[in-house]
């Protein structure tokens, strides 16, 4: 209970520290000597000196040490091993809690001979034979066994040197060389001990058969010849050495040869076959008989019995030349991890097996092997289901992502290109709920509103509209911290889609049509037949248009370009207007607006005082082969006097082409028609009557005074107009900025020179005169806010520095000095923050 729980396993010792307590924390390991001196644990070490430490699926930390590990204290069968643990929240581990755990096991079942292979390191003990001490001898040199292992210093007997049996070669090592090399040894009163990782340098691969039998071994033996490796052969890690020791005055030899099997494994049929050869020739060097004593298999270092193995369908075949363990992939006692391969997702079974094999021999009498062997099988790959719920009535996407392993863990969303950390999802309007389910698994529930920005919507057909999120995962795997990502694209159909509707109405000029934009046409763009109609577009023909982010209105005249006139009578004229919405990004045509009225024909006719007669005549709708060009009068001779694509202008005095006139008592009538002939044919296909009456009889009383200077007047005019705005570098006005040179880089309280020119059209008669000019805080003109420089072609006197205006002189670049003008101002700032300065 609490952070640790510990369990003695024989020979080894386990503590395992509680995933709970120490989850998200950073730790370090020490192991705690006699003297109380803490070592911190690192790889080199732990497999010097008999140290596992391993990390399960669940984050749970197993520590294992062997009995006879370099700081354990072993006394009368009895080993005690003492670990320290410091947890912090920081890497830096300030603030550390200090966690010390002692542990004591008994262990009183030495074998002669012990082998261990544990995942990091190979261990072998020995029993020591000690020879009959001499009662009389007297040593008459001082002690010259100063080189031992500090551990061994002490003790009566120690080791002295190791030697390894190399094909090529022997080499020894004193004790202080191979401990200094990264071998472990210990000595006690009974036992010698080397401990060997598997990277040493003289460790080496040794493939040994599995079809060599016990009693082929045995005869190979006595006759003095290594066995004949086989091809298919399990391949062991394997070092041959002496280890010798001295006793007071007699050095003694143990043969200390170590091996571990370091493959064996077959993964058929989902089901893992490891296979273990029973005769290991460096193991019998000099025997000449060989018998099994006991086959014992387990999982976690614990041993299972008969009736448990068939219960998890586990198979152990105790066979003469090897033994034979079957686990089916899954099976109780292993577990699945995460594991990533080339970015995707996969899983691997995972089972940690024990085997105990004891055997008698000629040489050792008993040798005990134990072997620790942490099977993975290999990479599966794992689909990811992704799921969603949608909450209609809440609006809300309800994405379920998983299951995944416990090893998984949510760290970052990518929404729109940009990495939000989990914590932060909630300010894009992600809400990430956790689900744990009974065996331990997970899953991932992502809930975001419909309206939420990074959620983008289309319309589909009728009421239909899709929304899609598209967000991208990333996880980590615990310990192992690799990462994967999944890509989360899930659409939802809902029906809540309100389509533009429109209303149209016409006063005595101008046709007018409102169009609610509904929540479908975000992108949606206005178009007139195949004309895009842009603001600029619209003041292009005097249309106005007008969009509060909730309506569209357009407004046009009655005589414009894009009317159409479908049917003509002496009392009435029908005008439609027709209007587009197209995909912003496809083009493709969704809704059709339009909007009809009828308006009176004298607004194609106006009949001046002075006899004047001015008539607009109108294309009509199938008539679009008619060239308004060639239009006339009765006199054919009358040409129209102004042309466009769907009109044709005359203006006439009634007493010419081909006017008619009748009388009555009050009236004078003159009557006249526009014709279209087609070229050779004298019948017109087009024929407009339009008559001007004028009273006969009547009087008006006019006031008329003389006055020698009248008053000049003014009349407004509409033409095209073409003007500039430069920005120049220097006063002289000789040499503007060029586009290229834009953004230009200017300081507080630099002159800017500005000049405006008319362009078109070169008429001496027009003079340029500025009427308001004002700076924004970005490119669109109608931002807020606005700071003027020109209040009605004067300075702003609220200006600190005030608009300087610079005359402008004919030159070889200046034809007309009344068509620009030139000011200066000074750079300023008119925004502090997000408030307008006052000054």
């Amino acid at each position: 209970t609490g952070p640790m729980s510990l369990e003695c396993l024989g020979n080894i010792l386990r503590i395992t520290l509680s995933a709970e307590y120490f989850e998200d924390k950073y730790l370090s390991l020490f192991v705690v000597d006699q003297s109380g001196i803490a070592w911190e644990l690192d790889e080199a070490m732990a497999a010097q000196c008999g140290y596992t430490v391993t990390y399960s699926t669940r984050r749970s930390i197993e520590f294992r040490a062997s009995a006879l590990s370099c700081h354990s204290h072993l006394e009368k069968d009895v080993f005690t091993v003492t670990i320290q643990i410091k947890a912090s929240h920081t890497p830096d581990m300030n603030n550390a809690t200090t966690h010390l755990k002692s542990a004591s096991c008994h262990y009183d079942l030495w074998s002669p001979r012990e082998l261990i292979c544990e995942s990091n390191y190979m261990e072998v003990s020995v029993r020591r034979e000690v020879p009959q001490t001499i009662k009389d001898f007297v040593q008459d040199e001082p002690e010259d066994w100063t080189l031992a292992f500090p551990e061994g210093k002490a003790e009566e007997a120690s080791i002295w040197q190791i030697v390894f049996h190399q094909p090529e070669e022997k080499r020894a090592l004193l004790v202080s060389n191979a401990w200094s090399t990264g071998y472990g040894l210990n000595a006690t009163d009974s036992r010698a001990l080397l401990r060997v990782p598997y990277t040493a340098a003289q460790v080496q691969l040794v493939k040994v058969g599995v079809f060599l039998l016990a009693q082929q071994a045995a005869r190979l033996c006595r006759s003095n010849q290594m066995p004949s490796l086989q091809d298919k052969g399990i391949t062991f890690s394997v070092l041959r050495s002496s280890t010798f020791y001295k006793y007071q005055w007699v050095i003694l030899m143990v043969d200390t040869a170590v091996a571990c099997p370091v493959d064996g494994v077959d993964y058929t049929n989902k089901t893992i076959t490891w296979t273990v050869p029973k005769y290991i020739p460096p193991l019998s060097a000099g025997v000449t008989s060989f018998k099994d004593v006991l086959v014992e298999a387990g999982v976690d270092l614990r041993k299972l019995s008969a009736k448990e193995m068939a219960s998890r369908k586990y198979v152990l075949l105790n066979e003469l030349k090897a033994i034979i363990m079957k686990i089916p992939i899954g099976a109780e006692g292993g577990y699945y991890k995460t594991s990533v391969s080339n970015g995707q997702l996969g899983v691997k079974y995972t089972i940690n097996m024990f085997l105990e094999h004891q055997w008698e021999d000629s040489k050792w009498r008993l040798t005990k092997h134990t072997i620790i062997k942490e099977i993975e099988t290999p990479f599966e790959r794992a689909e990811v289901a992704i799921t969603n719920n949608l909450n209609l009535s809440a609006r809300i996407m309800n994405v379920t992502v998983g299951t995944f392993l416990p090893d998984v863990e949510l760290v970052n969303l990518t929404i729109e290109g940009v990495a939000v950390a989990v914590p932060e999802a909630v300010q894009h309007g992600y809400l990430i709920h956790r689900t744990r389910y009974a065996n331990g698994s997970k899953a991932y529930v992502i809930q975001v509103p419909l309206d939420a920005p990074s959620v983008k919507k289309k319309y589909m057909r009728e009421d239909m509209r899709a929304y899609t999120l598209n967000v991208t995962l990333t996880f980590v795997t615990y310990p192992s911290s690799e990462t994967f990502v999944v890509p989360v694209i899930v659409l939802s159909a809902v029906k809540d889609a309100v389509l533009p509707s429109s209303r149209g109405f016409c006063d005595g000029r101008n046709l007018h049509l409102i169009i609610s934009h509904g929540n479908v046409d975000q992108n949606w763009l206005p178009f007139i037949s195949h004309w895009h109609l842009t603001q600029e577009a619209a003041q292009k023909y005097n249309y106005i248009l007008r969009d509060n982010g909730t309506h569209l209105a357009i407004s046009v005249p009655f005589l414009s370009p894009h009317v159409s006139y479908e049917g003509f009578h002496t009392s009435a004229i029908k005008a439609s207007f027709y209007l587009t919405l197209k995909d912003g990004i496809t083009l493709a045509q969704r809704r059709d607006f339009s909007v009809s009225c009828i308006f009176s024909p004298s607004e194609l006719i106006q009949c001046l005082p002075n006899g004047t007669v001015i008539i607009t005549a109108i294309k009509l709708v199938g008539g679009e082969d008619l060239d308004t060009a060639l239009l006339v009068l009765r006199d054919r001779q009358c040409k129209p006097s102004l042309v466009t694509e769907k009109t044709a202008t005359f203006k006439f005095n009634v007493n010419s082409c081909g006017t008619s006139r009748k009388f009555n008592s009050t009236t004078m009538t003159y009557e006249n028609e526009v014709l279209y002939f087609r070229p050779g044919n004298d019948t017109p296909i087009y024929q407009l009557k339009f008559l001007c009456s004028y009273a006969v009889k009547q009087t008006a009383d006019v006031r008329y005074e003389s006055k020698k200077n009248p008053p000049p007047s003014i009349k407004p005019g509409f033409d095209c107009l073409a003007l500039s705005l430069k920005l120049f570098k220097e006063k002289s006005y000789s040499e503007p900025y060029q586009e290229s040179e834009y953004p230009v880089i200017k300081y507080l309280k630099e002159a800017l020179y500005f000049e405006v020119e008319l362009l078109q059209p070169k008429d001496a008669r027009l003079d340029l005169n500025l009427d308001d000019c004002w700076a924004t805080n970005s490119q669109s003109q109608d931002s807020l806010p606005q700071w003027h420089i020109l209040i009605h072609g004067c300075e702003n006197n609220k200006d600190s520095y005030r608009t300087v205006f610079h005359k402008v002189s004919y030159s070889l670049r200046v034809k007309f000095p009344q068509h620009l003008k030139r000011f200066e101002v000074r750079m300023f700032t008119f925004v502090q923050g997000t408030s307008l300065l006052q000054e």
